[in-house]
């Protein structure tokens, strides 16, 4: 990987100086032989580089070499590892606040680290700490936050102090990403690829982002996902990325080939052991996607992990027209989530729950249930994580009011959605709130203002559902095919797509069912 050649790198010139330094004093020995010893004035080490770029505020070589590593694995997706490094980090030198920042940012996304951000962000407050590490603290750690303000502040300071360092461009455009910012967040990571055109995390990215976009791309997609596998040949990570994207572009014999390779580097790769779960399921061989799943239960290191392997498992129900036995899974799982206090794991559950409940007063019973529980942030979740789960809910409640006619009660969740987003700044908050602003368009026949809304989250199937329908009736059949074109592309075996691809035809040739959608 790039970082690990730069540590490398920095290894051979620290030597190299060394040994000249140690070469210079021998030679002058015969000289100073007969001088008076002198008085020996020891010097602090110089503040390290990070990847030669940042100054950072450790004097300790080790920590830095450890950080590096650190940010290497999560631009390349290995959380643990990444959160283990910056661990490392930490206990060589347990004042350098960058260290507790990226363990907090690697670990944001499978679970919470709340003690190293807070660490972080006072150890960030003092003197010793250096101006790069406080702008990249306040990144970190304020994207883990209710209001993004901060973190976005930083992140364009970042960004104008280091215009060509592709770790920086990367982070923050693949952060951007994940708050929908689509357009920046791309242009961040291919500005990324300018400086070494051969960065394996953008490469990875860039495959997800020309399928994932309003106008797919899915051969470009692909080019830049093998162009990723050529540079690491010996990563499972890039055979993943391969294989989800394949499924996605309905080349699932490729999605299987490529899971299978990823499996055949890492026998013990969760993800693609899950993968081949997914795309079996999607091919409708649910006998070989339980056995898929429950070699995934076998190899899963925590209970986190296993909760989503076996939620995966329990959809397979109602793909094989068994949505009864579906419903009595999933209710116990997400039992068995709140009595282990994954929360995490509870919404992801619930949220399915409520989207295949067997009629609408069920589902808003849930979702009620489900708002509750999330007006405070509930133990072990991050407050940005929170923010998300609390939206997703709210523009629920949004659409299924207007699906019921009840045109009040979804402008009182609207306008709580509304003062979320105010609140926290949050791009992806945004989008969700105008997406929801879209149902209520299309109820009220404003269908130009309903395509206008609804396409500000083009990851959600069921938005882009409403988002056909709002082109069907304002009669733009270049707006529909642009959108059936869009969801196309969303293939994935979530309760979402189920709900909204379930009876229809294969929607890769033809038309799409939109029952559910407000007419």
């Amino acid at each position: 990987m790039r970082s690990t050649g730069a540590v490398v790198l920095s290894f051979v010139l620290g030597n190299a100086l060394a040994a000249a330094s140690w070469a210079q004093s021998t030679a002058s020995s015969p000289q100073t032989e007969a001088r008076p010893a002198s008085r020996v004035v020891k010097t602090a080490p110089s503040p390290q580089l990070l990847f030669g770029t940042l100054a950072t505020s450790t004097r300790s070589a080790a920590a830095r070499q450890q950080l590096e590593l650190a940010i290497d694995r999560y631009e390349n997706f290995q959380e643990a590892d990444a959160i283990l490094r910056a661990q490392n980090a930490a206990k060589i030198d347990p004042d350098f606040a960058l260290a507790y920042a990226v363990w907090s940012f690697a670990a944001k996304d499978v679970g919470a680290a709340p003690e190293a951000l807070r660490k972080a962000q006072v150890l960030s407050a003092s003197a010793r700490c250096m101006p790069d590490d406080k702008l990249m603290v306040k990144f970190m750690t304020g994207a883990q936050q209710s209001n993004l303000l901060p973190a976005i502040v930083a992140m364009n300071d970042l960004l104008k102090k280091h215009p060509k360092d592709k770790h920086v461009l990367y982070i923050a455009g693949e952060w951007l990403y994940s708050q929908q910012d689509y357009a920046r967040g791309r242009a961040l990571m291919e500005a990324s690829l300018e400086q070494d055109p051969s960065f394996p995390p953008a490469l990875n990215m860039l495959g997800y982002a020309y399928v994932g976009s309003m106008d797919p791309q899915p051969d470009k997609a692909i080019s830049y996902l093998q162009r990723y596998a050529d540079t690491l040949p010996g990563d499972p990570n890039p055979q993943d990325s391969l294989g989800e994207v394949l499924r996605m572009t309905w080349d699932d014999l490729g999605s299987l080939a490529h899971y299978q390779a990823a499996l055949k580097i890492s026998p013990t790769f969760l993800m693609s052991q899950c993968g081949l779960g997914d795309t079996y399921t999607l091919m409708g061989q649910y006998v070989q996607a339980r056995t898929e799943y429950d070699k995934a239960l076998a190899i899963a290191t925590n209970d986190h992990e296993r909760f989503h392997v076996e939620f995966q498992k329990a959809l397979v129900h109602f793909w094989e027209g068994h949505p009864e036995a579906g419903r009595v899974e999933l209710a116990q799982l997400s039992l068995k989530a709140a009595e282990a206090k994954d929360w995490l794991a509870v919404f992801e559950i619930d949220y399915a729950r409520v989207l295949l409940v067997s009629n609408p007063q069920s589902a808003s019973q849930l979702l009620a249930k489900m708002e509750n529980q999330l007006v405070v942030v509930p133990q072990g979740m991050l407050p940005a994580r929170r923010n998300t789960e609390y939206a997703r809910v709210l523009r629920e409640e949004v659409r299924l009011a207007l699906v019921s006619h009840k045109v009040s009660d979804a402008e009182a969740f609207l306008q709580k959605l509304e003062q979320l987003a105010t609140a926290t700044r949050d791009p992806k908050m945004e989008s969700i709130y105008e997406s929801s602003r879209g149902y209520l368009a299309s109820a009220k026949g404003d269908y130009a203002g309903a395509v206008d809304e609804l396409s500000a989250d083009l990851r959600s199937p069921l938005v882009v559902q409403q988002l056909i329908v709002a082109e069907q009736k304002r009669g733009n059949p270049g707006g529909v095919l642009k959108a059936r074109t869009r969801l196309k592309y969303l293939r994935t075996p979530t309760a979402e797509w189920y709900s909204v691809t379930k009876g229809s035809a294969d929607i890769s040739q033809s038309g799409l069912k939109t029952s559910g959608a407000i007419p």
